[in-house]
């Protein structure tokens, strides 16, 4: 099966109707202040480690990754000769690139973008924030965007394989609370997506898919936002 199939399968065993779907995950999330994390009970604020399946999985990998490396370093090599024999059009094309990616770089940590929160520990994106791992101690959720609002789907705990097998529903956020903003309404190509609070908080995830279809879902919609 594939993975978009997976996805639809596991969303089909949830019982939801989504507009949308993607995989994604939340940066690391900052130390709140003493006060804040003991209001909120001390809650977990990192994932589970890798079960014992993923460590092995892990240690034996761990042989291959110099090959890794010089394929990747090889590849690169490979792409930087067929850069200089490109046409005038396609070098062309590749400087537009390079300066669209700087602008975008620079956008993104210009806004803020370039942290998980709007940094706010007593707004409603804070408050989620800090149960996050509370939910679930797996390192990522499938985001369903449904008509409703937003739903956050994961295993109850960390797992190496079957994600898709072992999840149930996490968190729901209805949309009176809260609404999925892509900040940059499609100007770039990025995997950052807001959920955004009604008290205009935000938090920040990463999709699995550069421009997935949650992405698509979102500059869809007619909002104030986008």
């Amino acid at each position: 099966m594939t993975r978009r199939g997976k996805q639809r399968a596991a969303t089909d065993r949830l019982g939801v109707r989504a507009e949308a779907s993607e995989w994604c995950w939340i940066d690391k999330i900052p130390q709140p202040p003493a006060d804040v994390l003991q209001a909120a009970g001390n809650p977990r604020l990192r994932p589970a480690v890798l079960p014992p399946l993923g460590m092995l999985g892990a240690v034996l990998g761990a042989p291959f990754i110099p090959l890794l490396m010089l394929l990747s370093l090889l590849s690169d090599a490979e792409q930087a000769i067929e850069r200089s024999l490109d046409t005038k059009e396609e070098k062309e094309r590749w400087r537009v690139k390079k300066e669209d990616d700087k602008r975008r770089d620079a956008a993104i940590v210009q806004q803020g973008f370039d942290k998980v929160f709007d940094g706010d520990w007593h707004g409603n994106a804070g408050h989620f924030l800090l149960r996050w791992y509370s939910h679930s101690t797996h390192h990522q959720r499938l985001l369903l965007a449904t008509q409703d609002g937003i739903i956050l789907a994961a295993p109850p705990r960390r797992v190496s394989v079957g994600r898709e097998k072992h999840m149930q529903i996490v968190a729901r956020l209805p949309a009176t609370e809260a609404t999925l903003v892509d900040p940059f309404s499609g100007e770039f190509e990025t995997r950052m997506l807001l959920i955004r609070f009604q008290d205009g908080s935000w938090l920040r995830v990463e999709t699995e898919e550069l421009r997935s279809d949650l992405h698509m879902y979102v500059l869809r919609q007619p909002s104030a936002d986008n």
